[in-house]
């Protein structure tokens, strides 16, 4: 049964109580109680008050299933971090990232202290000191991982209270997207080599990630219902041969209509082009889309240095243009065509119209005549309906 004693106090023969020379010294109450194991658990005060309150709270929150071993916390955080990392399902490449962020950023810094004696003031200087050298965008995602540890350790029952709460994180400048204009586009599939030409038109006209482009498959592209079925994306690791891996997120599954242009490409380059070969999430051999000079799948570096970067630079384009604004340029094709956000969301693979909108929503008309074209096409129109004719007002007069 837990309880509150006197620690300088000893039992006589004849079941008295006898007080020791230390008696009123230093942390002379301790609370004694046992832990939801069945093991006998003390602690020590200076004030019997301190000690009943202590055990208190003790036995509310093992009522409450909320109880934490105080020896839990002295675990280290690289031997926590090391079998939660080993119990994830995640994907090979987030599982990559993880390692990599513990490595390089969380661990070398952290991993040695005990989980219990890391404070929120410890936290907040650790993310100062990785604002120093990394972007903001890259801080948010290591701290990231970091927080779902922690996060954990509560509900593993190692720590009562995450250190990582109220961390103030840096922030990202404003950047509008800009997409490029058509004639850039054009300059960048003209410059590419042939093989590669109808790579760009294909990710220009339907706005794939660049993943999503170098792993589609040639029966996902419907030439006679004019769409484009999304439901991979290429992954190559270090050391391991590429393959296919599922979509990004689940709103990235999508078909994408086809204009002719794209289609007059892709059906040339099917015709000029062989299929290159890998294996899908199960292991069966698919036929990609596109291939490199040997005929294989296309590795994203190689790409980069070998085919993108020189068409960036023969185009006459800034020599940090990215992959990626062939997406951006497919959002503003659709949003000057009218599109809504909900459609733009549902061809891009977005999760939520927010996501969309936190992107292009710059990009969409909103001009003061538009809305003043607008109130007068709904309002004036009805207010002048409404008016009574001239000859009805003078008989109304007379």
């Amino acid at each position: 049964m837990a309880h509150v004693e006197d620690r300088w106090e000893k039992q006589a023969d004849g079941g008295v109580r006898v007080r020791t020379d230390r008696y009123g010294k230093g942390d002379r109450w301790r609370a004694r109680y046992f832990d939801p194991n069945g093991r006998e658990r003390a602690r020590t005060f200076a004030r019997k008050a301190d000690a009943e309150r202590f055990l208190a709270g003790v036995e509310a929150d093992k009522s409450r299933g909320l109880y934490v071993d105080p020896a839990a916390g002295r675990i280290t955080l690289q031997e926590y971090a090391t079998s939660w990392q080993a119990a994830q399902v995640h994907r090979r490449t987030t599982a990559a990232a993880f390692d990599s962020h513990l490595r390089n950023h969380i661990l070398p810094l952290l991993g040695h202290r005990p989980m219990g004696a890391i404070t929120r003031s410890e936290i907040q200087g650790w993310v100062k000191s990785r604002s120093d050298v990394l972007a903001p965008t890259t801080t948010t995602l290591v701290y990231s991982v970091l927080r779902m540890i922690f996060r954990a350790a509560v509900a593993d029952r190692v720590l009562a209270i995450s250190p990582c709460e109220r961390i103030t994180l840096p922030k990202a400048p404003p950047r509008e997207v800009t997409p490029l204009p058509a004639e850039a586009v054009a300059g960048l599939a003209a410059a590419v080599p042939e093989r590669y030409r109808a790579l760009l038109i294909c990710a220009a006209g339907t706005g794939l990630r660049q993943g999503e482009v170098l792993g589609l498959r040639r029966d996902r592209v419907d030439f006679l219902r004019r769409t484009l079925t999304v439901d991979g994306q290429l992954i190559l690791m270090p050391g391991a041969p590429p393959y296919l891996a599922p979509p990004k997120t689940t709103a990235s599954y999508r078909t994408v209509p086809l204009a002719d242009v794209v289609l007059d490409a892709l059906a040339a380059h099917v015709a000029a082009v062989p299929a290159a070969l890998t294996p899908d999430a199960r292991g069966r051999s698919v036929e990609l889309m596109f291939s490199d000079d040997h005929g294989r799948p296309i590795g994203r570096t190689w790409f980069h240095r070998t085919v993108w970067r020189p068409a960036v630079l023969a185009a006459g384009l800034p020599a940090g243009s990215h992959f990626h604004e062939l997406r951006h340029f497919y959002a503003s094709l659709l949003i000057d065509g009218g599109e809504s956000v909900k459609v733009v969301q549902a061809r891009l693979g977005h999760a939520t119209a927010d996501e969309t909108l936190n992107t292009y929503a710059h990009l969409w008309p909103d001009t003061e005549e538009r809305s003043r074209a607008a109130v007068d096409a709904g309002l004036g129109r009805s207010l002048a309906a409404s008016q009574p004719r001239e000859g009805q007002a003078r008989r109304s007069g007379d």
